[in-house]
């Protein structure tokens, strides 16, 4: 306790007080050097400098004699800064200040007065140097006590140690005989085991406690033995259905690539067909005939495109090509220019904030911004242009974005049903489409380790971002990776 009570003071009073005694001895000649200057040249910025110096002495002194109170031994240390604030208040008062209140005219200094300067000056710099010795010798005293203090510790170290060592080997030779050697017939018996003889039991003689722990152990090895027999039929059963699974996939993937092929031929001659037979036959037919055609047309074609859609949907996650660093900004602009006839036919205005850049697919980027934007133009309201924003935030590791539009909006009972495969909440001929948009949205979303929902709260005026009671917001969120922007 009392070492360290030493060492305290030695650290923070004694070291810290030299410091300061070196601060105010800087000031004092920084003092002098500006008083001179000013003298001198006149100049502002010295006599600023000399105002500066004056008061880190103050400072000096004034902490100095902070550290040195209540310190033991200090009170001729004390004494001698007291001689030095004496010594260099008289300076400052016969020399510096009548320097800086009453400056030389033409920048000489007296001689009478320089002379009687350097003598004050040197006064205060032989208090100095006797303030010095004094905080060296306290510094002495505190360093020889605290050593001996730690002689004196090192001892009683020593001797603890020296008993700590004996009551250590007779505890280990104990320990030995009653421990280490039924652990160790314990550890070649588990060493057995784990290199491969799964029946080896595990006898152990010894301690109570040992030859118990040896009973647990063993009946965990037979436990573990049953799990493992069980498991490995489990894992080869899991791998024969993850063959079979492969091999069904393999199979839809070729169904895929076919039906495109094969169902939309046949589609195509249909719409062929009937519009030639239209073209030829036109005016022999009459409206319901005209009509029939028109429903054959639009049916096949509806079929083409639920076609289309559905193999874009299976492709996901498929035929993937990540880049590690896409620009979303450049994506959007992909997006907006594909829908460039439909957002002239509609007069969309479509803003966004700056977006960041993300590892993933551009082409499925792509189709996700131009779903959400261009069903945010097909639901709109008559009497408005669709006006759509695209927002952005950071939250945490991931990017959450939000596509925001003033169109007719969805009831939040229809949260979720909107994003499974061929949900549509209107009739075909109120609003065009397959019902594969959202879904295939979801998807790539998903595949891109993110999550897609729609904001039921309050939705947000796309230009003004005030609160609205009409349109749809759907938010989504794609991981920040890596090399994301911050």
């Amino acid at each position: 306790m009392r070492t360290g009570t030493a060492r305290q003071t030695l650290v923070d009073r004694v070291d810290p007080a030299i410091l300061r005694h070196y601060q105010f001895g800087e000031a004092l000649r920084g003092e002098d050097t500006a008083a001179r200057a000013y003298a001198t040249t006149g100049d502002a910025a010295d006599l600023a400098r000399y105002r500066a110096a004056v008061r880190q002495q103050a400072s000096s002194v004034e902490g100095l004699r902070d550290l040195l109170n209540d310190v033991p031994g200090s009170r001729p240390a004390l004494d001698q800064l007291n001689r030095f604030e004496g010594a260099s208040q008289a300076w400052r008062a016969g020399f510096a200040e009548r320097l800086v209140t009453d400056r030389p005219e033409n920048g000489t200094i007296d001689p009478a007065m320089e002379q009687q300067g350097d003598r004050l000056l040197a006064d205060s710099w032989t208090a100095s140097s006797a303030l010095r010795g004094q905080l060296v010798t306290l510094h002495g005293k505190f360093s020889r006590d605290l050593k001996q203090r730690a002689i004196d510790t090192y001892w009683s170290v020593g001797l603890a140690l020296a008993a700590v060592v004996l009551a250590a080997i007779a505890l280990v030779v104990l320990f030995r005989r009653t421990v280490v050697r039924p652990v160790g017939e314990l550890s070649d018996s588990v060493r057995a085991v784990s290199q491969g003889d799964f029946d080896h039991p595990l006898q152990v003689t010894g301690a109570a406690e040992i030859v118990e722990l040896a009973a647990i152990i063993d009946a965990m090895r037979e436990r573990i033995l049953a799990e493992w027999q069980t498991s490995s039929e489990a894992i080869r059963l899991l791998d024969e259905q993850a063959g079979e699974l492969r091999r069904s996939n393999a199979e839809l993937e070729q169904f895929a690539y076919v039906a495109s092929h094969d169902l939309q031929e046949p589609l195509r001659k249909v719409a062929s067909f009937c519009q030639m037979l239209e073209r030829r036959y036109g005016d022999q037919l009459d409206e319901r005939g005209k009509q029939y055609i028109d429903f054959a047309v639009d049916g096949a074609k509806r079929m083409q495109a639920l076609i289309n859609d559905l193999l874009s949907f299976s492709r996901v996650g498929r035929m993937s090509r990540p880049e590690e660093a896409i620009d979303l900004r450049s994506v959007l602009d992909q997006a907006l220019d594909n829908l460039s006839a439909r957002a002239e036919e509609t007069g969309a205005q479509v803003t966004a904030d700056e977006l960041p850049t993300v590892a993933g697919d551009r082409t499925q980027l792509t189709q996700l911004f131009q779903n959400l934007v261009g069903n945010a133009m097909k639901f709109r309201r008559e009497d408005e242009a669709p006006r759509i924003h695209i927002g952005v935030r950071r939250v945490e590791n991931t990017w959450e974005f939000s596509c925001a539009d003033n169109g007719i909006g969805i009831e939040p009972r229809h949260a979720d049903r909107v994003f499974l495969i061929f949900q549509r909440l209107h009739p075909r001929d109120e609003y065009g489409g397959t019902g594969i948009g959202l879904a295939l949205c979801r998807k790539i979303v998903e595949h891109h380790g993110g999550t897609i929902w729609l904001d039921t709260g309050t939705e947000t005026d796309a230009d003004t971002g005030k609160a609205t009671e009409n349109g749809t917001t759907v938010r989504w969120t794609i991981p920040a990776g890596e090399n994301a922007d911050d």
